[in-house]
């Protein structure tokens, strides 16, 4: 048989707890101490009054704040509460008088104390107290409900978010996905017609990195380790296409200290210096660099040639790229990233650079 979960149980039980105390409490509450024997009908009023206490309870609970405050009517809610708190004093009178409690009282203050006029001193007091006690149980009721309520509506809200937000990221990462594989099958397409090797080469490597975003990032993060070889790989077959002309330096920490991240996050910056930052005709240069300035703490900049010529697309990058990334940054890590984009550097460069707080 399977295991029971305590949750749903947690509740009733916290109310079986709570109201044996104040049961108890309340039950063994006497006006007087001392040689004072209590006949059995106090007991008895003590034990129904108990329980109107209770019905009170969830009368106001389950009916009067649900269905008048939480509706907005409440000028009803109030006079609900005045009501059921009148019912409840007069309920109180009525079983003294029902079972004769103030003549008996005062023979038992007579055997005790021998002081009948106790009794009439202190009968106000007591009804205050039963007063007293029937407001704290309305007031407790209310309170109750409503944290209730807005913790329910706290957490409906939370689960719509967390839909909402993972709804999104797949879509995103859908987007970023297949714009990346396309670009690299037309990189290979153009690499088969000049080198047949070199182009097995490029489709082993792209086989690997298509295992890694169809496998390894299933669980919705991965390791930085892993990002950092697919980083890796996709420089190596970008560089395949390039000549001489252009060059290509990527810095990564020594020692790479492991970090859960957000897979192919920095996938867009690097496919937008691959872009942006090579021409065909003249001389230019891309730096990569990721750092760890901390443990928990991951920096990218990359910088890249300021072209004024168009340059030749190698990527067919349709520029949704570095958008969706901004927005995932803001759905996986609010507030804890910052990202700068520089397009005109004085050194006439393109500089992004990232730093992500990844715990």
């Amino acid at each position: 048989m399977a295991a029971l979960s305590p949750r749903p149980y947690l509740s009733p039980l916290i109310h079986v707890l709570v109201w044996g105390l104040f049961g108890l409490t309340f039950l063994l509450f006497q006006p007087l101490t001392g040689r004072l024997v209590m006949p059995p009908e106090f007991w008895l009023r003590q034990g129904l009054m108990f329980c109107v206490w209770v019905a009170s309870f969830y009368l106001t609970a389950k009916v009067s704040v649900p269905k008048l405050l939480f509706q907005g009517r409440n000028g009803w809610f109030v006079l609900a509460l005045v009501g059921t708190t009148l019912a409840v004093v007069l309920i109180s009178r009525l079983l003294e008088s029902a079972l004769n409690l103030p003549e008996l009282l005062d023979k038992a203050f007579e055997a005790a104390a021998g002081r009948p006029r106790l009794l009439r001193q202190s009968g106000p007091r007591f009804d205050s107290m039963g007063l007293l006690i029937t407001m704290f149980v309305q007031g407790i009721a209310t309170s109750i409900t409503v944290v209730q309520k807005w913790q329910k509506d706290a957490q409906i809200r939370q689960s719509l978010e967390q839909q909402r937000v993972s709804s999104e990221l797949s879509v995103l990462k859908a987007q970023i996905n297949p714009h990346f594989f396309f670009n690299t099958l037309n990189n290979i397409y153009a690499l088969t017609l000049l080198d047949g090797e070199e182009a097995r080469t490029a489709i082993h490597r792209l086989s690997r990195m298509m295992r890694y975003v169809l496998y390894d990032t299933a669980g919705g993060f991965t390791l930085l380790s892993q990002e950092v070889a697919f980083v890796q790989d996709y420089i190596t077959l970008m560089q395949l296409r390039l000549d001489d002309r252009v060059t290509v330096t990527f810095e990564r920490p020594d020692p790479l200290r492991d970090v859960p991240v957000a897979p192919m996050l920095l996938l867009p910056f690097l496919e937008n210096a691959f872009k942006h930052g090579v021409a065909a005709t003249q001389a230019s240069h891309i730096y990569i660099a990721l750092r760890q300035p901390a443990p928990q703490t991951v920096e990218l900049e990359i910088r890249n040639t300021r072209l004024m010529l168009p340059s030749t697309d190698l990527t067919g990058s349709n520029g949704i790229g570095l958008a969706n990334t901004r927005r995932r940054l803001d759905l996986l890590y609010p507030g804890r990233f910052n990202l700068m984009v520089d397009d005109h550097t004085p050194t006439n460069e393109f500089l992004v650079h990232l730093t992500l707080q990844v715990a």
